[in-house]
């Protein structure tokens, strides 16, 4: 009987597939369909925060183009981890709600989600932390997608390599997966031999051939945050996700 559990367990250590990506302001959709096709969607969020990038700020659609909505942070000291970043203004909620309103209000489905982000904005101006933002953003809309990956904290396992594809590997083997799934930029970075060596197969998304779908304001752009795509298709979402085709 032991024997039989064990190697029941490998079957399952082997298989099991996990990506692990920093946690991001109102993500794009690509971002869910990596969350959808794994079993583990680890937040990376014990390294370095990035000025300009996807942490605080996202992008979406309006009537004068393309808009950057960004959470306002404090930045204060030079090895500052996205864990570790606050909230430099909590009115940054307020406004950043009042925008959506203002380029969403008529978009077909915009109602069918208003109470629910309106609500989330509301008590995300009481969160003093980043990470903690990006999360509960993140939690929303996978529940409104109904993707019921779990998602945990780079900082639950305890791992502190300083090598970049190291760190990665350890990730995968505490969390006991054969299979890693990372983002294509990691192409140029990611040591992949370690990882073989350990016997972790790793794979990359792939972000091409995105269905366009019906989008207020303009020329189609794919770069933008899901909200777009929740706003202008409701439950329709998933059709134009890779994930779930």
């Amino acid at each position: 009987m032991a024997m039989g559990t064990n190697y029941g367990m490998e079957i399952i250590k082997m298989t099991k597939k996990v990506a692990i990506l920093q946690s991001n302001y109102i993500p794009w959709k690509g971002y869910f369909d990596i969350i959808n096709m794994v079993d583990e969607f680890i937040l990376f969020d014990d390294v370095q925060y990035t000025k300009n990038d996807w942490r605080n700020r996202n992008k979406i659609k309006t009537h004068q183009g393309l808009q950057w909505l960004s959470i306002p942070v404090l930045k204060e000291k030079l090895s500052q981890k996205i864990c570790e970043t606050k909230i430099a203004n909590p009115k940054w909620s307020e406004k950043h709600w009042k925008t959506i309103m203002a380029n969403y209000s008529k978009a077909e489905y915009f109602n069918e989600y208003e109470a629910l982000f309106e609500e989330l904005y509301r008590r995300c101006a009481e969160e003093q932390f980043l990470s903690q933002i990006n999360y509960k953003f993140i939690k929303l809309i996978c529940e409104i997608l109904k993707i019921s990956t779990r998602i945990s904290w780079s900082m639950d396992y305890g791992v502190n390599e300083s090598d970049r594809s190291l760190r990665l590997l350890r990730l995968c083997q505490e969390a006991g997966a054969g299979h890693y799934l990372s983002g294509p930029a990691a192409k140029a970075y990611l040591n992949e031999s370690v990882f073989e060596q350990q016997g972790v197969t790793i794979s990359y998304m792939d972000y091409s051939d995105y269905k366009e779908y019906p989008q207020l304001f303009g020329p189609f752009e794919h770069g933008v945050t899901i909200l777009d795509l929740l706003f202008n298709t409701g439950s329709m979402a998933t059709q134009y996700m890779r994930s779930f085709t």
